[in-house]
């Protein structure tokens, strides 16, 4: 009996798979183990293995093309074999909807049968969508077009740079012909799997399907035609209405000065008398340039009964502004993705104390072994993944109706860039010796400022640290960045004045603050958490050993 092959879930973000290659065409004998196909995922790109011995029957989604997870990709099954019935009631649908179109169609206008008709995409051309480039994006911007329309392209060839919510990344177009059209203009967004070229044989007109896909038509989407006349009825009444009641509240608005209401505005925020302004509008109408231009007359000499003197009146220097600065798709992310954590995740927040004077010492005498150069910020990479190995609850996600415990340690470290925020992740940091977490640290946050970072880099983390301590920030609390149940807050070392036996001394101290999701993490687990790590921290031998 024939098999339905479908997408898998690839990752534990995943929502769909773009294929990208098939490796098999219909009618090809396959095996149970050969790879049918390379599927995009948003982690990365990822073989699609067969299960089942037979002849290849059917190939549900074209190359480039996307499936959900759970889709079907294909069908596996002798040959000659009839699939149909597998691939669900949507071929008995359209049988359904053709026999009951006869007696429809008396009830409904001829007219709207050309309404529902498609445009197909001439043949050999093909549609280069907008791919998900990230597990968080939703959008893409087109920050440039490294082909124009005419060019001839090949399968490899990059066609535009993407900025995501995470860095800018190159789009493959994974086809080979001449680019007939391109969609979206540099400097625009365009929404995931939306049309952003069109490439074919040249010479193909592909401006028909473009009318539709623009239109509509082809999304079998058809309004009422009595919606389109009844907003002219209804607008018109309004429009004709509104000049004459602006008319009568500017006539009206002051009967002993003729001033703009701007005029009036102006004049009260920089203290000036309006009645001593001369007008220059219309019938001596006070106007705008004419508060901007006032200036006060002289006080008369032989005033003997003048009033007090006052303080001089305040005029201000230019007027009042603001700028718009646009939203980076990487700040949209970040918006929303800590405004869902700060406002579903239950946040509560420890901080303990720190003696980081052996610390210090430690890290002098590692830096003059070591092939990489030891930060703070790396020590305390290894001591809270050789924490978390101790305190597995705090390494765990909050999954709705399960608490998922992670088995490895992958180690997110914050990084500020000028558009946003990003956390670059340290895969499996229990594992790896100081020179091994610095290096591969030296490695992400270049990547990540060179605007080179890929998916694989960013995501995965299962416990955040986020280390303002450069920036002279002594204690602050961090939002716990999703799917985590913990991030760490990182402040300076300071000095400190303690008492050391019969008189005083000088120590170096550091705040650490655990913000914890407490629908996955208990305060006691935190604080254990925090005990261990301060352990391994004043006492860094013992990361070591």
């Amino acid at each position: 009996m024939a098999e339905v092959i479908r997408m898998p879930l690839m990752s534990d973000t995943m929502t769909e798979g773009v294929i990208s290659e098939w490796h098999k065409k219909v009618g090809d004998k396959v095996k149970a183990g050969d790879v049918l196909a390379d599927v995009e995922t948003d982690k990365a790109t990822m073989e699609l293995e067969n299960y089942v011995d037979g002849t290849l029957l059917y190939i549900g989604v074209e190359k480039g093309k996307a499936a959900k997870v759970d889709g079907v990709l294909a069908v596996v099954g002798k040959e000659g074999e009839d699939y149909k019935a597998l691939l669900g009631d949507a071929p008995a649908k359209a049988q359904d909807t053709s026999a009951k179109a006869p007696e429809a169609a008396p009830a409904a206008p001829a007219a709207s049968a050309p309404a529902a008709a498609k445009v197909a995409l001439p043949a050999g051309a093909k549609e280069i969508r907008m791919p998900l480039l990230s597990d968080t994006m939703t959008e893409g911007k087109i920050v440039s077009w490294n082909k124009k329309v005419g060019d001839a392209v090949k399968s490899d060839d990059v066609l535009a740079d993407v900025e995501t919510d995470k860095a800018t990344m190159e789009v493959v177009g994974y086809e080979e012909g001449t680019l007939l059209y391109i969609g979206v203009e540099a400097g625009q967004a365009a929404k995931i799997n939306e049309i952003i070229a069109i490439v074919g044989k040249p010479g193909t007109d592909v401006s028909a399907y473009i009318a539709a896909e623009k239109s509509g038509a082809n999304a079998a989407t058809t309004a009422p035609a009595a919606a389109t006349t009844a907003a002219p009825q209804t607008a018109a009444p309004a429009a004709a209405s509104q000049p004459a009641t602006n008319g009568v509240a500017h006539a009206n608005s002051d009967q002993r000065i003729k001033a703009s209401p701007l005029a009036k505005k102006l004049a009260a925020d920089k203290g000036i008398d309006i009645s001593k302004v001369n007008g220059s509008g219309d019938n001596g109408r006070i106007i705008r340039k004419d508060v901007d231009s006032y200036v006060p007359a002289a006080a008369p000499a032989a005033a003997s009964t003048a009033p007090a003197a006052t303080a001089k009146a305040f005029v201000a220097n230019g007027q009042e502004g603001h700028t718009d600065i646009a939203v980076t798709q990487m700040r949209k992310v970040i918006a929303r993705r800590l405004g869902e954590s700060k406002f579903s995740a239950p946040h509560f927040y420890l901080t303990i104390e720190v003696n980081m004077d052996n610390a210090m010492t430690s890290r002098v005498a590692i830096n003059e072994v070591s092939p990489v150069k030891i930060s703070f910020n790396d020590m305390i990479i290894k001591a809270s993944a050789m924490a978390l190995r101790i305190h597995p609850d705090v390494n765990s996600s909050w999954m709705g109706d399960f608490i998922r415990q992670n088995h490895h340690i992958h180690i997110g470290s914050a990084l500020a860039l000028p558009d946003g925020l990003i956390v670059p992740v340290i895969r499996f940091a229990d594992q790896k010796s100081l020179s091994q977490i610095a290096a591969d640290a030296k490695e992400l946050y270049k990547k990540a400022k060179d605007k080179k970072i890929q998916p694989a880099d960013f995501t995965g983390n299962t416990f955040s640290i986020s280390n303002l301590g450069m920036m002279d920030i002594e204690e602050f609390t961090a939002i716990i960045n999703p799917p985590d149940s913990a991030i760490l807050a990182v402040g300076a070392i300071k000095e400190k004045v303690v008492k050391k036996g019969e008189g005083f001394a000088v120590t170096n101290v550091m705040k650490l603050t655990l913000s914890c999701d407490h629908r996955s993490v208990d305060g006691a687990v935190g604080a254990s958490f925090l005990q261990t790590l301060k352990k391994f921290l004043e006492n860094p031998v013992t990361m070591l050993v």
